[in-house]
């Protein structure tokens, strides 16, 4: 993908990474561009999931199938190295890659994981995942900030998300990073319960969030002021 875009001159984005070895070959990609005498260079961007920063392989218990996901879950040293490259810029942001599913076609009975489903649910967890790992290495509540919502709404030129700023969509948390809990089967928002995360101790507990200023969410409840449902098209201005 690297070679394809010297030779097109394209913009390429390497989706949910998880080996450590392709980090030292997307950091050249990058630098390569900033050396005298080279056009503008490669044009890459690429992205990590929290379940790759959060799980190690050596932690999944045999026959846990709600682990499996491609790529796979790494080893912790692995991890590590993501870690690293999200804090050099190597790695862009951090996306869920939300992938749910039913029960039965994750083989939670057989365990089999040559047949089960492939994918991790996640969306709801991300903040608490990412920052639970995040504030043992360093990480500010800016670079979560960052991370998190100013560079994927970038990548994905919504010049009116992902910021705090005059101009730009009410779109906050109110959230508390201090504050730690465990994720458990009745407080899980998603259709399939199915989730690694669940037993989980996370921290950073949301307790309000705000989509277009108005209240959507407020302390474990979808909030009454707002519904999720696409804007109505206008013919000539959509």
């Amino acid at each position: 993908m690297i070679r394809l875009s010297e030779e097109f001159d394209v913009h390429v984005h390497i989706v949910h990474v998880s080996a450590a070895e392709a980090l030292p070959l997307i950091r050249d990609a990058k630098k390569r561009g900033t050396r005298p005498g080279q056009r503008t260079g490669v044009r890459i961007t690429a992205e990590t999931c929290p379940h790759y920063l959060v799980f190690c392989a050596e932690e999944i218990p045999d026959g846990a199938t709600e682990y499996k996901c491609a790529p796979p879950i790494r080893e912790r040293a692995n991890n590590e190295l993501l870690w690293e490259a999200l804090k050099d810029g190597t790695l862009d942001f951090v996306a869920t890659d939300h992938s749910p599913a039913p029960p039965d076609i994750k083989e939670q009975q057989s365990g089999d994981f040559m047949k089960a489903w492939g994918g991790i649910a996640g969306l709801q967890f991300l903040l608490p995942a990412f920052w639970t790992g995040a504030k043992e290495r360093g990480f500010s509540l800016e670079d979560v900030a960052r991370l998190l919502c100013e560079h994927p709404a970038q990548f994905l030129g919504l010049k009116q998300k992902g910021r705090i700023a005059p101009g730009c969509d009410a779109d906050l948390v109110v959230w508390d990073p201090e504050v730690s809990f465990v994720v458990k089967e009745e407080n899980i928002q998603h259709r399939h319960k199915l989730t690694p995360y669940a037993g989980r101790t996370l921290f950073g507990a949301v307790e309000r969030t705000f989509v277009g200023a108005k209240l959507a969410w407020n302390s474990g409840r979808f909030g009454s002021t707002h519904r999720f449902e696409p804007a109505p098209f206008r013919k000539g201005k959509d």
